[in-house]
């Protein structure tokens, strides 16, 4: 039996919960990855199968409403956002919880502040193990509400257990994102570290490995994303590949693909186990089930692609390039960035800037929106996109009778 969580009422969702609801009773093992579709005749939603909080974010926003149940009179602070969404967090501050640091890790408040009374909560995405200790100097304990996602957490001792068989950790990632950062400070504790980014960079490194680029190349091209004192000649003959948990997984197995061939390249096939550890069990199955779910969904087709979540949320940026690759996508914070059936505002991934489109909802009838949403994003954002699009049409149908055949008998 999953573990459920006990989660605000204004994250309840009667729409989007029904739906997902009914399509875990009736595939309980997850086999059918096919899109819900709701039909309110002028316009029709494809809905993708998996999408929205995974487990490591309602544990993450469970704890966080725990600590402001149970401290009433304390000051509670936040490391940084507790997940990559703009409505949890806003509404964390409203509740009185001070931020310390930004996404960046840029302080907001200084640690001077604090004392051994406040409650400092762990985001999902983790700390180092430096910020850990600035605070435990301080008397601060950040067991008691320490909200790092499980999955984080399994990549942390994956990476240190490698590291003291004396394998360097390769980390696809984002370099100064918050999980990657913390994933880096534990790694580097047990193991040399680098951080790729892409497969492009992959395949520099791989060049590297192979003993076709020298060390000059490997420190130009990756300059602040070793650990200290790594040298490429010494600590790129026993690798093994992890990954920030929220990029794509199939981009993750395609550069620890390209890396095992440099290692057998190098070394031999016969000598791969002695230089390449196997760390597929380090994968985000939250992630790579909500990437599977949206390329199932593009499969089915439609007119306009609306992904919903956070601008900062790099999973969710992943599902906007899914859905790019085959139809026209907008990827929104929240109904109000829908100005009207013309016009509508949404983050460019590609410039990283918000802009206004003009004429982005199709004409012609029915319009089939594909819809879906990051793992930080609550689903009652998606109810309101819903709603909102389905406001635009005056003849569609009720929304019970859309939800008639997701209602439970």
């Amino acid at each position: 039996m999953p573990r459920t969580f006990k989660l605000p009422h204004f994250y309840q969702s009667p729409v989007i919960s029904v739906v997902k609801q009914a399509r875990r009773h009736r595939d309980a093992r997850k086999r059918d990855l096919s899109p819900s579709v709701l039909d309110f005749g002028p316009v029709r939603f494809k809905i993708a199968r998996h999408f929205g909080f995974c487990y490591g974010v309602e544990n993450a926003v469970e704890i966080a409403y725990q600590a402001l149940e149970e401290n009433p009179d304390k000051r509670i602070f936040l490391l940084s956002e507790i997940i990559h969404n703009p409505r949890v967090n806003e509404n964390l501050r409203h509740r009185g919880v001070q931020f310390l640091s930004d996404t960046e890790g840029k302080p907001l408040l200084p640690f001077d502040v604090l004392t051994p009374a406040d409650v400092v909560i762990v985001p999902a995405f983790g700390t180092t193990l430096e910020v850990e200790a600035a605070l435990h100097a301080r008397g601060v304990k950040l067991s008691a509400y320490n909200t790092t996602c499980p999955f984080v957490e399994k990549v942390w001792k994956r990476s240190q257990e490698i590291g003291r068989q004396d394998y360097t950790v390769v980390v696809h990632g984002k370099r100064y994102h918050e999980e990657t950062r913390a994933t880096f400070s534990h790694a580097q504790a047990e193991a040399p570290v680098v951080v790729v980014r892409n497969l492009a960079e992959a395949a520099m490194l791989a060049k590297v490995i192979r003993g076709e680029a020298d060390e000059r190349f490997f420190f130009q091209n990756f300059a602040d994303r070793y650990s200290l004192g790594f040298h490429p000649d010494v600590h790129l003959k026993r690798i093994g590949v992890v990954n920030q948990t929220t990029m794509l997984a199939t981009e993750t197995q395609a550069i620890a693909d390209l890396l095992r061939d440099a290692i057998m390249a190098r070394y031999g096939e016969e000598n791969l186990t002695e230089h390449f550890a196997d760390t597929k069990d380090t994968l985000c199955y939250a992630t790579k089930e909500n990437q599977d779910a949206t390329l199932a969904l593009i499969a089915e087709g439609g007119d306009v692609a609306v992904v919903v979540g956070g601008y900062n949320s790099s999973n969710t940026s992943h599902l906007v390039e899914l859905c790019t690759e085959r139809l026209p996508t907008y990827f929104i914070r929240d109904a109000s960035e829908l100005l009207s059936p013309r016009r509508i505002r949404h983050l460019v991934l590609e410039t990283k800037q918000v802009q206004v489109t003009e004429a982005w909802l199709p004409s012609g009838e029915p319009i089939d929106v594909v819809l879906t949403a990051g793992a930080s994003c609550p689903d009652v954002l998606l109810d309101e996109v819903l709603r909102k699009i389905v406001g635009w049409f005056p003849n569609a149908r009720a929304i019970e009778t859309v939800l008639a055949p997701y209602q439970e008998r």
